[in-house]
């Protein structure tokens, strides 16, 4: 290691997007261990809205090298409207 230079490792970031069977109900969600939070939403341990609403089918994810990057897409895409 050189002396005097550290790096730092970021933690890589997913926002993705689940919905119910019939695809009436989306959820934008964001997440460090992907696997992790589906196989969540899948048990009910998800939040109370993806238990609620079923929703536990994924339609989409985007993975980014930094979790801050992940959480701007997150805003991002709760911000947008259908035209």
């Amino acid at each position: 290691m050189i002396q005097g230079l550290y790096f730092l490792k970021m933690k890589k970031g997913y926002t993705y997007i689940l919905s119910n069977k019939n695809k009436t109900v989306k959820y934008i969600g964001v997440t460090g261990d992907l696997n992790k939070r589906i196989t969540e939403h899948k048990n009910g341990k998800g939040s109370d809205f993806t238990k609620k609403y079923n929703l536990i089918d994924l339609l989409y994810f985007e993975e980014f090298t930094d979790i801050n990057q992940a959480i701007s897409r997150e805003k991002q895409l709760k911000n947008w409207r259908k035209e």
